[in-house]
């Protein structure tokens, strides 16, 4: 093969991938809770003001300095909204996704945020979402209640 060259076959596997990042970004893109506030003020009030998830980063933070990167990075999957999903990255790059919002539960906004149309959002949750975080391991470990809700709305 010489140097500098590239199979077609691999140029397609990356135009494909490619694609399929960027369908990824727009149909599963998060907005973060502020932007649902626009429209749903009075639920994201009572979230921000009596959900403890919405002001979830405060534990990671305090947690941080005792754990190593990889504790760390599974702090994210339950501590903030969509990391490892196209959602929260880091403190410094999405903070607008740093703690538990609407989108945990509700799914990505993007769509939903930009058309207004319900079909485009999880309006109800099942109990499997909250499972991803609220499982018998965790309520042991940790010794926290799960909330259907989250007690805010």
């Amino acid at each position: 093969m010489k140097k500098g060259f590239v199979p077609v076959a691999l140029l397609a596997l990356i135009a494909v991938c490619g694609l399929c990042i960027v369908q990824q970004a727009v149909a599963g893109a998060y907005v973060g809770s502020a932007r649902c506030g626009e429209c749903h003020e009075t639920e994201y009030e009572t979230f921000q003001k009596h959900s403890v998830k919405a002001k979830s980063w405060k534990s990671v933070s305090i947690m941080a300095s005792d754990l190593t990167p990889q504790e760390l990075e599974g702090c994210y999957d339950c501590h903030t909204t969509g990391h490892g999903k196209g959602g929260f990255v880091s403190i410094e790059t999405t903070p607008e996704l740093a703690d538990v919002g609407c989108e945990t539960c509700h799914g990505p906004g993007a769509q939903h945020a930009e058309t207004g149309d319900p079909e485009m959002i999880t309006r109800k949750p099942d109990i499997k979402t909250c499972e991803t975080c609220h499982n018998e391991s965790r309520v042991q470990a940790f010794g926290y209640k799960p909330l259907i809700s989250s007690g805010a709305h």
